[in-house]
């Protein structure tokens, strides 16, 4: 199993045509050798790909909700909605017009472990990029009256439910806690969390010595300040019900996936898992079932007309992750839609319920799904930027494939039987009125 590198010192790391590199700050030039030999350097990573005049460059951050505390709620998800406003060298609208002259596009997301920042354009413009992507980055200004403009409400119930400590920090501030944040938490909350030894500088479509290059003047001056132990979450299980005016009813059934992204196994077969069970919405271009041989396609969707969607989600973190079926239903029919999901669930866990030939097709499931993500320059950005995080290096795509080929059907249903094994986690929307109660669903999987 990997582990992720805890270097104290930003990382570069490249290689035609897709590169990442981890990242510092600027320093004064006298000192930019020094800054260089201080920074730790990764083999790059080299893919095959067709010639584009196109490159994507992305800044990735160890830094999302999970690190908040109680007066900085929400502020991940602010800074989501703030990236690429106005600078100290720049304002809001003139950055703009700079992404436009040259064709590119901008993009920030907020997770619960990750920040990230990316910029698409023309490559003849890579040191542009560099320049606006870092500069939106270190020195936003947070203006006030932009501050406010991006401040808004949205519920996020399943993590809340299920875990207790750091994941359970919603990516949007509770409704008390949103008054609450302003510019100066926004700059505390970057201070504290946009540190070297947390940051990694990516790029596709790049060579590695040109990124180095522009890069290395812009982010030699971060300090190399001590990485924080990460925030500590404990998944627990529990229930969460929000009665809304609603016609349907959204209920969803989720289970912890131990370990996370560092059991390599077990997060690779939950993946295949999701796709041998699939689902999906009710209705499909040509009918329900053209093309579509997942278990809770043909088993629910195919048969019960009142579901509206019915589909297996995983949400994969580093040292945890749920996995469960999310179902939309008429509310009269909610209560045998959650008897459906948890047998379907059961089903899986029991030896001999899967045939060779469903795994074998959610083998290739999974395997398409990732080659095709891959072929977009900026998931393969993403993809180096994330992996460099989590385990220190970018893993190659072959021994991704080849540990999906090597997952057997005794390695589906024991990792589906210790999934469900976990205390369950429950989260309903809308009518919720004939949902059953948590502990009657909880009895099916855990009676003895």
């Amino acid at each position: 199993r990997s582990r992720r590198a805890r270097t104290q010192s930003p990382q570069l790391l490249g290689g035609p045509p897709l590169f990442s590199l981890p990242v510092a700050s600027p320093r004064p030039r006298s000192s930019r050798a020094a800054a260089a030999a201080a920074m730790y350097r990764i083999a790059g990573s080299h893919l095959r790909a067709l010639k584009s005049p196109a490159a994507t460059v992305g800044l990735y951050i160890d830094c999302g909700s999970m690190y908040e505390t109680p007066g900085s709620s929400g502020a991940s998800h602010l800074l989501e909605r703030m990236s690429f406003k106005s600078t100290t060298n720049r304002s809001h609208l003139r950055l703009v017009r700079e992404v436009e002259s040259i064709g590119g596009n901008v993009s920030a997301i907020a997770t619960r472990e990750q920040m990230c920042y990316t910029y698409d354009a023309f490559r003849a413009y890579v040191p542009d990029m560099v320049e606006v992507l870092i500069d939106s980055v270190r020195n936003p200004t947070f203006l006030d009256w932009e501050v406010k403009e991006q401040v808004f409400h949205h519920l996020k119930a399943l993590h809340s439910a299920g875990y207790t400590g750091a994941l359970a920090n919603p990516l949007i501030a509770p409704e008390p806690a949103i008054h609450k944040l302003d510019s100066s938490i926004l700059k505390e909350f970057i201070a504290e969390n946009y540190t070297a030894p947390r940051m990694v500088l990516a790029a596709s479509g790049v060579e590695h010595d040109v990124l180095v290059s522009i890069a290395e003047p812009l982010l030699s001056d971060l300090p190399a300040v001590k990485r924080p132990e990460e925030p500590k979450s404990v998944y627990v299980g529990g229930d969460y019900r929000c009665q809304a005016d609603c016609q349907n009813t959204h209920v969803a059934l989720a289970f912890e996936v131990p370990g996370g992204w560092y059991e390599e196994k077990t997060a690779i077969t939950v993946t295949v898992l999701q796709k041998l069970m699939g689902g999906g919405d009710w209705f499909c271009t040509g009918g329900v079932g053209k093309g579509l041989y997942s278990r809770l396609s043909l088993r629910i969707l195919s048969h019960y007309h009142q579901i509206e969607s019915f589909s297996a989600f995983n949400h994969i973190y580093n040292y945890s992750g749920l996995f469960g079926i999310l179902a939309t239903t008429s509310p009269d029919f909610a209560s045998k839609a959650v008897d459906l999901a948890a047998g379907e669930l059961l089903e899986v866990a029991t030896p001999g319920n899967v045939t060779q030939g469903q795994l074998d097709r959610a083998k290739q499931a999974a395997k398409c799904k990732v080659l095709m993500d891959l072929e977009s320059r900026a998931v393969a950005c993403e993809d180096i930027g994330r992996q460099v995080m989590t385990y220190g290096e970018r893993k190659p795509i072959e021994k991704f494939l080849n540990d999906v080929e090597a997952i057997t059907l005794n390695d589906i249903s024991s990792t589906a039987k210790n999934i469900i094994s976990t205390p369950l986690t429950m989260a309903s929307w809308g009518d919720v009125t004939n949902v059953p109660t948590y502990e009657s669903v909880s009895r099916k999987f855990h009676s003895k």
